[in-house]
């Protein structure tokens, strides 16, 4: 049996599907729940993993309805064992001694955990999980109770997908032409647009690339982060980005830019790569270039412009005044970055609006609205600047109204900068941000 946090396991066993397959139903057409079943009630390791291989390869060539109906039986049928769990509570009650703490424990555990071990068993059987989880992702929007199957999932993948058991490799022109080709797929930030864009970010002396791999997903990378040296900290991602820029020498480098970080494996959603690669990262670029000083990010904020909107829609706005409505009035103009006059009259009430966004806005759950923030503000950053017209592409208009921002990843105080963020929600930043926010509403009385 595969523990949680052990690599996964590729034994099969030849010669025994057609016996199992009588077990459980039709050669051609097996259910996918009953092979389940069987698979959990299966001791041999090896019988176990063909017949893991067998339910993998029945799910993927079942229709979208079909994977769904499946996805859904392991929801709703495949939890604890309520007799076993109702015994176990029984016991612990009457004597709440260790070994009644571990046999509760192990008896409220799902069956679906063990079913998704077992299935590991299956040669390919970590990457098939992923693309599963993926179908589970993508039906958990219509089908809510999902949610618990999810959970399971990214227990495990939280174990499996771990530091130990991934590989920091950097990306560059003589990286295989597949995994490059990933690269331009899967950036998530600024469009790759051409084996000759991609170059230019992977391939001069100023330029670092940097994944993670697994071993039981070959080939395929699991996150990536792109990075410019350069001498000072940037404002815009234009001039990074530019064809005709001149590349500096490395060894001149005083800061490091992590100016895109991308997920690539959607299966792998809520696990937490970013936090590891990033601080790997920075050791990397310290071993190599001691004379690398400060490291930042140029970063978007990408729900800027929609909670801008609904501020705007809202009357009850605790920091709109009529005459920042007013003002607003220009942002609806698609003309107005051109517009010297429009971008002077816009600028003090956007800055004021990301400054409110970022420091004050919370979600339903009392975190800060934007992802990207709460990402690097819980790997300990510090919101380090707001830098207007950064991104004056078209995605960077409609999203976030030309705003970038920086986030400062000061080694001394990542860890301070975390517990802040995790236990009390505070939002470290730097000062001239801090400066950017009106004072609080007086309390209406």
């Amino acid at each position: 049996m595969a523990r949680e946090n052990s690599p996964p396991a590729t034994s099969s066993g030849p010669g025994l599907i057609g016996n199992l397959m009588r077990l459980v139903g039709r050669p051609n057409s097996p259910d996918l729940a009953r092979l389940a079943e069987a698979l959990l009630s299966e001791r041999g390791e090896a019988s176990g993993a063909a017949l893991a291989a067998e339910l993998l390869a029945a799910y993927a060539s079942r229709t979208t309805e079909e994977r769904i109906e499946f996805l859904l039986k392991l929801a709703n049928r495949f939890g604890a064992d309520r007799a076993r769990l109702e015994r176990a509570i029984d016991r612990y009650r009457a004597d709440p001694s260790t070994a009644n703490g571990v046999a509760l424990h192990a008896a409220a555990e799902p069956r679906r955990q063990e079913l998704i071990r077992r299935l590991n068993l299956a040669p390919g059987g970590t990457e098939r999980l992923v693309r599963m989880r993926e179908d589970v992702l993508s039906a958990a929007v219509v089908h809510p109770e999902l949610e618990t199957a999810d959970a399971d999932f990214q227990h495990l993948f939280a174990s499996w997908f771990n530091r130990g058991f991934l590989e920091l490799k950097r990306i560059d022109w003589n990286t295989e032409a597949a995994v490059l080709e990933r690269i331009i797929r899967y950036e998530a930030v600024h469009e790759i647009t051409s084996w000759d864009d991609l170059r230019r970010r992977i391939n001069p002396e100023d330029r670092r690339c940097f994944a993670f791999f697994h071993p039981q997903l070959p080939g395929e990378p699991l996150i990536f982060v792109e990075v410019a040296l350069a001498r000072e900290i940037p404002a815009a991602i234009a001039p990074l980005l530019a064809a005709e820029r001149r590349p500096i020498s490395a060894q001149r480098a005083s800061v490091a830019v992590f100016y895109s970080i991308s997920n690539c494996q959607e299966g792998l959603r809520g696990v937490p790569l970013g936090n590891f690669l990033i601080k790997q990262v920075v050791d990397e670029l310290k071993r190599e270039l001691p004379g690398l000083r400060t490291f930042v990010t140029l970063s978007p904020v990408p729900g800027f412009v929609g909670w801008l909107r609904r501020e705007r829609a809202a009357r009850a706005s605790t920091w709109l005044t009529d005459d920042d409505r007013n003002t607003l009035a220009a942002f609806d103009e698609p003309d107005w970055p051109q517009d010297a006059g429009k971008a002077r009259a816009l600028r003090p009430v956007l800055t004021a609006a990301l400054a409110e966004y970022m420091l004050r806005a919370r979600d339903s759950k009392g975190r800060p609205i934007d992802p990207v923030a709460r990402f690097h503000l819980n790997n300990g950053a510090r919101l380090e600047r707001l830098n207007w017209l950064g991104d004056v592409s078209a995605k960077g208009l409609s999203q976030e109204a030309g705003f970038m921002v920086n986030y400062l990843y000061d080694v001394a105080q990542i860890e301070r900068n975390h517990e802040a963020f995790a236990r009390e929600g505070r939002v470290i930043a730097a000062r001239a941000v801090d400066k950017a926010l009106r004072p609080a509403p007086a309390p209406k009385t």
